[in-house]
């Protein structure tokens, strides 16, 4: 029987329905009891949006994703943080002090830092997908001036990479930390309960939230309001003793986190099911985005790859495995792997601390030009 990993990587609720109950009847029987035990109790201790670490200024709202400014200068080519848009906030990558990203790149020295930080779905919006989220990355990238360094996080990873396939103009470098791309190159805790799980779970999933995943029921049915210390402390690659009040400060902070949630468009959801981890069109060549074929061997921009030795979500051969896809030569894709697993690549103290300083230097130097 499978083991759900609930208590060892949050972001496994956004493939849920794999409990391997015996049966996908009984699966969608008990899926359906819970929901209406959490709805009748809606509402009652609900935590609060994480507030996030770094002052930041909107720049732009538009109806799914705020622009969030971080700017500390007003010229030179602006980097977008691409964040996942899946079951928890854009918080991932600035969550508190010590423990976030946005912090680590200012202050190893990017000055034009701008981030997505993706909008809950609204009812209104259960039938956005992939392609309208590729459209409003557009009006952002646009916002900043038409040019940009993209760098894209978990889903957000694979996003960023359509974007720039699709607008290749407009993207002059791209990091991606955490992000599958082709899903057979090894298989992931992650997308093994994608791939062992029938489509129509996913779809039951989509129709008990009328169209949305609602992320409140997924994450309590999930068990995600119950977080071992130690795995706050792997996360957070912490080494501050318990009952210290740092400890206590991070832990409190991680918690409420981990229990806010956004809820997502069922279109987009299901997409995502289908064409990257049912098909793996993204690898094969299939994937079309506002419509064109996305054909990742035109793609010749330097690319710096970020993987987690203990990954859970991710592995590191579903993210490396794109350096032979794209058009890059080999000699500017730089591929590293980092002593973490998924959420420490972007709130680990170790990995902040050692691995993105380094990222950071490589994307303020000049890029090679390509013939």
């Amino acid at each position: 029987m499978y083991r759900h990993p609930g208590g060892q990587f949050p972001y496994a609720a956004f493939f849920w329905p794999a409990l391997a109950a015996a049966s996908a009847s009984e699966t969608a029987s008990l899926m359906a009891a819970h929901f209406l035990e959490v709805l009748s109790s809606a509402g009652a201790g609900a935590p609060q949006p994480p507030e996030g670490a770094t002052p930041s200024e909107i720049a732009l709202d538009l109806h799914t994703v705020r622009l969030r400014d971080f700017a500390l200068a007003s010229s030179g080519v602006p980097t977008l943080l691409c964040t996942p848009l899946a079951l928890h906030g854009a918080a991932v990558a600035d969550l508190a002090t010590g423990h976030s990203l946005v912090a680590a790149l200012r202050g190893a020295g990017l000055e034009r830092l701008f981030m997505a930080d993706w909008h809950t779905a609204s009812a209104d919006m259960r039938f956005r997908g992939i392609d309208d989220y590729l459209a409003d990355l557009n009006v952002l990238v646009d916002h900043l001036g038409g040019l940009v360094d993209l760098v894209g996080l978990c889903q957000g990873g694979w996003l960023s990479l359509v974007y720039a396939a699709r607008f290749p103009a407009k993207v002059r470098k791209l990091v991606m930390a955490g992000a599958p791309v082709d899903i057979t190159a090894r298989q992931s805790a992650l997308s093994a309960v994608a791939e062992a799980t029938p489509l129509a779970m996913f779809r039951n999933l989509v129709c008990l939230g009328e169209g949305r995943v609602i992320g409140r029921h997924v994450a309590t049915f999930w068990g995600n309001d119950s977080v071992a210390e130690d795995d706050i402390r792997e996360a957070l690659q912490t080494l501050e003793p318990t009952g210290s009040p740092e400890f206590a400060r991070i832990e409190t902070i991680f918690k409420n986190w981990n229990s806010w949630t956004i809820d997502i468009p069922g279109s987009y959801y299901l997409e995502i099911i289908e064409k990257l981890y049912k098909r793996n069109e993204l690898a094969t060549g299939c994937f079309v985005a506002l419509g064109q074929r996305i054909d990742l061997s035109r793609l010749r921009i330097p690319m710096y790859l970020l993987a987690g030795s203990d990954d859970e979500v991710v592995t590191s051969e579903q993210l490396f495995a794109v350096a032979p896809l794209v058009g890059t030569p080999p000699e500017q894709i730089v591929k590293e792997v980092a002593r973490s697993n998924h959420l420490g690549l972007f709130m680990g103290k170790r990995t902040l601390e050692e691995y993105w300083p380094r990222i950071v230097h490589w994307m303020k130097k000049p890029p090679r030009l390509l013939p």
